[in-house]
């Protein structure tokens, strides 16, 4: 029995093939255009406003200029990976204060999930809810199911001196940034 050799171009596609393929594509640009590149060592981070655990306003344009941006970002509240990450940050609060930087936290999370969050675990330091993915997508760390597990160390002028990216170890964010810190001190 012979086989048939079938060669179809686009235009032979059946109508629900060629939607398909329109769609596949359509997708794919514009998933590829929409996710923002992460800010490197000497960028300038978007500004941006979010609330915090308590719904006040963190304005990243009013925090510059007066100490070092620590901004974690992680995926999600009370996940294991996640809490031993904040709890990191948490036990690390006092050297952070020592070296001259204040330490955020920011995923998609609502106000009162944050709430609960630093609450349960005596977090010393603001969590900011990203519910939109807005700040999490202007900065890069959007991932293909959950927010990427980055942190960034920020200057007074809002540039990028130091990141850390690590999905499975987080304890080892606040070690990471605080080793930079010191360093940086020591200049």
């Amino acid at each position: 029995m012979r086989s048939k050799r079938i060669n179809t171009t686009f235009a032979q596609q059946t109508p629900v093939m060629k939607n398909i393929l329109i769609l596949v594509v359509t997708f794919t640009f514009f998933t590829a255009c929409a996710q923002t590149k992460q800010p490197d060592v000497g960028d300038t981070i978007p500004m941006f406003t979010l609330k915090n655990q308590d719904g006040k306003t963190f304005n990243m344009k009013d925090s510059l200029g007066k100490k070092m941006i620590v901004i974690f970002f992680y995926p999600k509240d009370e996940s294991a990976v996640c809490t031993k990450e904040a709890c990191t940050f948490r036990d690390s609060a006092s050297l952070f204060a020592q070296v001259g930087a204040i330490v955020v936290g920011i995923n998609q999370g609502t106000v009162e999930s944050h709430k609960k969050f630093q609450e349960h675990y005596n977090l010393p330091y603001q969590l900011l809810s990203d519910p939109d993915e807005t700040v999490i997508k202007a900065f890069g760390v959007h991932g293909t199911l959950l927010t990427d597990r980055v942190t960034f160390v920020i200057d007074k002028t809002g540039v990028v001196v130091f990141k850390y990216h690590s999905m499975t170890n987080g304890t080892k964010h606040a070690s990471e940034v605080l080793q930079y810190l010191r360093e940086a001190n020591k200049k």
